[in-house]
């Protein structure tokens, strides 16, 4: 423990302390590290100053300078200069240095939010991630009593394919520049790619792909465009203005995942007891209405534009899940459910 020093006579105390050279090294360590080395030194009673501080954790002085004043305005540290020292001490005894206090819950946010970076590996904001949550989550480890570990949570995500990452590399230099773009682009089902020609506006990642979404100049429409499926991607030297009034979220307002269109449908669907549960628990759509129904079923209502998605979802819950309106979803599950029973009859 360290005892209290009496305070020395008047003295100056230093406000701008030579600075020295940065040399190369570990300069870029996070401040709570600097600031935790300067404390075990000031502990020790060794009176620190700038110019040693600065030398030892290879940075500035005027860096120091910054760490000392947050540890003694921030921190509320009780740290002064003695100028017979030449150094700086704490003026009372100070037991620990102070912990930056989180909660487990509020370090499993952050624990899940770092793995959720692994669906960017291999694109340009990966490395970047990486590197802002290891500087988060540094001070945290060994101080707090939460050491983050990756046996409290895991994830599994897909990573963008090797061809998507050329791909997203260069849509994302045309967005950036606003010049159009000409690629192959192979729909659902085609059995071969056609020539398309965009002014591409946003990446978005969405139900666990990478999508396009562009003004195709051919169809005079906006279109979603999956990543995996576009090929031969050309920037050309045509510039265009980018759209004022574009949002991603007005964008995707009506669309149940990333089918987007023209349409404006009720949706209305029943699901039995066995998967009210797992219905409730989940945010579907910002239009969505639940509705429990007093034998344990439960009726979801959407909003949509376009009724594939509503359909699939429908349809991997196989009898558990009964489309009551649109007359055209029901038609459409009929028909879907023929074919099922053809294909496995």
């Amino acid at each position: 423990m360290s005892a209290p020093r009496r305070k020395a006579a008047p003295a100056a105390k230093p406000t701008k302390p030579s600075p020295v050279a940065r040399p190369k090294g570990n300069g870029n360590r996070p401040a709570v590290v600097r600031m935790k080395r300067i404390f075990d030194q000031l502990k020790a009673e060794r009176f620190p100053n700038c110019q040693k501080l600065a030398e030892d954790l290879e940075v500035s002085a005027k860096t120091i300078q910054r760490d000392i004043e947050v540890m003694t305005d921030q921190l509320g540290l009780p740290i002064d200069y003695d100028a017979q020292e030449h150094g700086y001490y704490f003026t009372e005894a100070v037991h620990e240095f102070p912990t930056v206090q989180v909660t487990q819950g509020e370090l499993l946010a952050l624990l899940v939010a770092q793995k959720s970076i692994e669906q960017y590996r291999g694109t340009p904001y990966h490395a970047q991630l990486e590197t802002a949550f290891a500087k988060l989550l540094a001070p945290l480890d060994g101080m707090t009593g939460y050491a983050p570990s990756d046996q409290v949570v895991s994830f599994k995500v897909s990573a963008p394919a090797v061809h998507e990452l050329d791909v997203f590399d260069r849509l994302g230099r045309a967005i950036s520049d606003q010049v159009e773009t000409t690629f192959d682009y192979r729909k659902p089902g085609a059995t071969a790619p056609a020539p398309r020609r965009v002014q591409p506006l946003h990446l978005t990642h969405r139900e666990g792909r990478w999508y396009l979404i562009g003004h195709d100049l051919d169809r005079g429409a906006m279109r979603t465009f999956a990543l995996g499926r576009v090929d031969e991607v050309e920037l050309s030297a045509r510039w265009f203005e980018r759209p004022k009034d574009f949002s991603v979220d007005r964008y995707f307002a009506a669309a149940l995942g990333v089918r987007n269109g023209t349409g404006d449908h009720r949706v209305r669907i029943r699901f039995s007891a066995l998967a009210a549960d797992h219905v409730r628990d989940r945010f579907w759509h910002e239009s969505q209405e639940i509705r429990d129904l007093p034998d344990g079923r439960l009726e979801l209502s959407l909003q949509l534009a376009d009724l594939l998605e509503a359909e699939r979802l429908i349809l991997q819950w196989g009898g558990q899940a009964e489309a009551l309106e649109p007359t055209e979803l029901r038609s459409r599950l009929a028909a879907a459910g023929k074919a099922i029973a053809r294909t496995h009859g």
